[in-house]
């Protein structure tokens, strides 16, 4: 399996000079492929759909509803009606006396198409549209806090990768030079030049690498699936990542202003006031318009009306009565003058609701002003530790040199000469880390003023 390794001295420890996060094609597409397979950003991105979608519905309201009903009933009744009585003039004969009973029956048909719309309502829609428009923006700010976390674990993963490598490789050049050790203390044994406890301990020191190198290759295989399950790609291929780390050098003075958090709270803000004007709307009237078209017809239809004056009955029957075309078309007007207070309560709950946002948002400033200035701190820290690390480096390999040929020469002892060589494995292994916590630091800083995204450069 290939494994692409770049942690020259010179390559490691080159500042960049520009205010940016330098990553290779590679790391940036892992990154790209983590941001893509994230289940918190995915679920994200369906909550700004379904706050777009209801900003639509909002916005629907002022497109005409167009309604359509058609009906059909057939109707067979028994109808008693008791009015005073009347006398006809000259016959003498009375009408209406006492109760009388009829019967009707017959057959209903109407259809219609109704539309209607709102010209008017105060306000409350627009506002309405307005408020979700603004919480769609601050949430989408929001889904940047998350971005910048996984961002944050893919390089720190890929780095500590590095680290391992290093380790590693420190391991391997440290079993050959005990190895040569090794040689030299059997023919010195040999020749009666050397005892057997140097041997003894050249073997523990090389049990001890053995060791040290199978923790290491265990932690990179855990590492391996770690990034395999946040990005989806497979380890053979992580393995291939052409991937260098270099110190992160922060030029320009940040500002915690461009922060998301404090964006989002504006948004969020936005939406809290657009709400008040919405809730105020609702002490308007609403004013709408209508337009309608039906037919209607009764047919097939009669009715049979008792005559008690002739002792007979009157059957009368229709065969038709059509009301076609109907046409009507006018405005409609509904205010809600009182509404038990319930409107107030709803503006009062508003304002509080803004108010608890510019608390928020002012405390969320100060707060993150602090986060920036800790984190710059800590950078700084860092940044001066670097020089420190390469150095103490240096004197460890120069060390290592001088006890190969000290102990060669007798002037040292084995304990002396392993001692060198195990500060030269610290020491390196020290160099690496101190660096990955510096870039960890830079790009702590950098999160503290701004996304992390629009940072990535490719190199």
């Amino acid at each position: 399996m290939k494994k692409i390794f770049t942690l020259g001295i010179p390559l490691l420890f080159s500042v960049s000079v520009a205010a940016q996060i330098k990553v290779s094609t590679d790391l940036k597409n892992a990154i790209d492929r983590a941001l893509e397979k994230d289940a918190t950003i995915k679920n994200q991105n369906i909550e700004l759909v379904k706050l777009h979608n209801e900003r639509k519905s909002v916005l629907n309201k002022y497109i005409p509803k167009v309604e359509a009903t058609a009906l059909y009933s057939y109707f067979d009744n028994d109808i008693t009606v008791d009015i005073p009585t009347l006398t006809v003039p000259i016959i003498g004969n009375q009408l209406f006396d006492g109760s009388q009973k009829m019967s009707s029956y017959g057959n209903v048909f109407h259809g219609g198409i109704t539309a209607k719309t709102v010209l008017f309502s105060g306000g409350q829609i627009l506002n309405g549209a307005r408020a979700l428009e603004a919480k769609t923006e601050g949430t989408s700010l929001m889904m940047n806090s998350e971005e910048d976390r996984i961002i944050k674990e893919v390089i720190s993963s890929f780095d500590n990768i590095k680290l391992l490598y290093a380790a590693k490789k420190l391991i391997e050049e440290s079993e050959q030079r005990l190895n040569k050790e090794q040689e030299r203390v059997e023919k010195a044994i040999a020749l009666g030049l050397a005892i057997p406890y140097d041997r003894d301990k050249i073997k523990l020191a090389a049990l001890e690498l053995k060791s040290k190198k199978i923790d290491v290759e265990n932690k990179q295989k855990l590492l391996f699936q770690k990034i395999e399950q946040l990005t989806g790609i497979a380890e053979m291929d992580i393995a291939e990542v052409d991937y260098s780390i270099d110190a992160i050098l922060i030029l320009e003075d940040l500002s915690s202003e461009n922060r998301n958090e404090l964006r989002a709270l504006e948004a969020f803000k936005r939406a809290s006031e657009f709400a008040i004007k919405k809730e105020k709307g609702s002490l308007l009237p609403t004013l709408g318009a209508f337009g309608s078209y039906s037919y209607t017809s009764v047919f097939n239809a009669g009715a049979k009306i008792p005559v008690s004056a002739f002792n007979t009955s009157l059957n009368l029957r229709l065969d038709e009565f059509t009301l076609h075309p109907n046409w009507m078309f006018g405005l409609a007007l509904k205010w809600e003058l009182f509404s038990g207070f319930e409107r107030k309560h709803k503006i009062e709950e508003a304002r509080l609701n803004l108010e608890q946002i510019e608390n928020k948002l002012t405390d969320t400033k100060e707060k993150l002003q602090l986060l920036l200035q800790k984190n710059k701190a800590d950078y700084e820290a860092l940044l001066s530790q670097v020089d420190i690390a390469i150095q103490k480096e240096k004197i460890a390999i120069n060390n290592v040199t001088m006890a190969q040929k000290q102990y060669k020469e007798g002037l040292i002892n084995i304990t002396e000469r392993l001692t060198a060589e195990t500060d030269i494995y610290q020491q390196s292994l020290n160099k690496i880390e101190i660096l990955i916590k510096q870039r960890a630091a830079a790009i702590e800083t950098y999160s503290s003023s701004g996304p992390l995204y629009p940072l990535l450069t490719i190199e």
